[in-house]
């Protein structure tokens, strides 16, 4: 039997499917570990260009990556499916602006995703909430 709390949040959901991810990125180490290679691996070419542009590059690769990581991580929850980085594509709709998340292969359900990221000091974030739809 559903309880009055379950009652009331399949009411507000509607019958959705939610999942969080988050991620933390510690930059020093980070730096370290985006060689040319990782980037190449995981980062498309729009993502590489719009990081390149800018004097701290290494801060908003570690924004981006934290992003990714935080994608998938609510992606996953929702479909088992194998989810590549180079399918999932961090975009920003002018610089330093609003991040969104395109995922670059068909998945079970459709999925909308909203997406944060953040920064302070040696530290990068970023949290995504997906949504089945």
């Amino acid at each position: 039997m559903e309880s009055k709390m379950e009652a009331s949040v399949n009411e507000l959901v509607g019958g959705y499917r939610f999942a969080v991810g988050n991620d933390v990125v510690y930059l020093p180490d980070f730096a370290h570990s985006c060689t040319d290679l990782f980037k190449k691996k995981v980062f498309t070419a729009s993502e590489i260009a719009y990081c390149d542009q800018f004097e701290d590059a290494m801060l908003r690769y570690a924004s981006t990556w934290a992003a990714k990581e935080a994608v998938y991580k609510a992606v996953k929850q929702l479909d088992e499916a194998p989810l590549p980085f180079m399918a999932i594509e961090i975009t920003r709709n002018k610089i330093a602006g609003k991040p969104t998340a395109t995922i670059h292969r068909p998945i079970g359900e459709r999925v909308n995703i909203s997406l944060t990221i953040s920064h302070d000091g040696d530290l990068a974030w970023a949290v995504a909430l997906a949504q089945t739809i």
